[in-house]
């Protein structure tokens, strides 16, 4: 597929899949879900702003890192109607992301550093688990891991 003019300010359906490296048939379901608009042409064609290119990677490589469509779509709802977003929005709906992406970043260093060893579930299965949770204490505090929930402190 011919990539579009760096200078075109709208992309069609193909132009956007093939420089954003998402499907069609992806920027429809995330048309559908509110994340990306497009407009009509007189023969109703989809054309896509230059700027929804930004759009399509935010939300890709928000996906990557397990964050739900939904927490997405407020984050892109920050973002100003009718115009093209300025630097300034993209920092803005970054600050605003800032603690729970360091949230996501200690609990998956959590997981990746403390998985072998006990996570305080209650199952005692492992010989560590009888050392770090001896007679499943850490049941008290409530259900799941809790020693690698990084919400609850433990």
């Amino acid at each position: 597929m011919e990539m579009p003019d760096w200078k075109a300010k709208e992309l069609t359906p193909g132009q956007l899949s093939e420089r954003s490296g998402v499907a069609v048939s992806a920027l429809h379901f995330y048309e559908r879900e509110g994340l990306i608009e497009s407009r009509r042409t007189s023969g109703n064609q989809r054309r896509y702003a230059r700027d929804t290119l930004r759009r399509v990677a935010f939300i890709r490589i928000s996906q990557q890192v397990g964050i739900p469509l939904a927490e997405i779509r407020e984050a892109l709802d920050t973002l100003p109607e009718g115009r093209t977003p300025t630097r300034a929005d993209w920092e803005r709906l970054s600050t605003s992301w800032h603690a729970d992406l360091d949230r996501r970043i200690e609990q998956l260093t959590r997981l990746r550093d403390n998985l072998t060893g006990c996570i305080g579930c209650g199952c005692l299965s492992m010989n560590s688990c009888a050392l770090a949770n001896p007679h499943d204490r850490l049941a008290t505090a409530g259900p799941g891991a809790r020693v690698l929930d990084v919400r609850l402190r433990c």
